[in-house]
């Protein structure tokens, strides 16, 4: 989660979020949310987040959206990033989508 995160961070991505779906989804334990101002930034940040992965020794199992960088899903097994562009962000609102997972605060 952390990597994800971070490499995220390191691209500007804004307004990173991590939800903990722990209790709540089989989908993943964590949902890492940002988004870019571009598609070029989203791409970017999808890239960092796949190479920081791969130095990590994570596998990425699947990553979708990267054609259109509208809205790119990176799934790292129990870490599902989503990279949105900000209009997307806004519409699909999956924090709120999500309102009963906790929001991990970054330490």
């Amino acid at each position: 989660m952390n990597l994800v995160v971070d490499a995220a961070e390191d691209k500007k991505g804004m307004n990173v979020v991590t939800l903990d779906l722990q209790n709540i989804s089989l989908i993943a334990d964590y949902f890492v949310i940002v988004h870019g101002n571009s598609e070029t930034q989203v791409q970017a940040i999808a890239t960092e987040i796949r190479k920081k992965a791969g130095e990590h020794g994570v596998h990425v199992r699947g990553l979708e959206g990267m054609d259109t960088a509208r809205w790119v899903l990176i799934d790292l097994g129990d870490v599902v990033a989503h990279v949105f562009h900000r209009d997307e962000r806004d519409y699909y609102n999956l924090e709120r989508l999500w309102s009963d997972a906790k929001v991990v605060e970054r330490v």
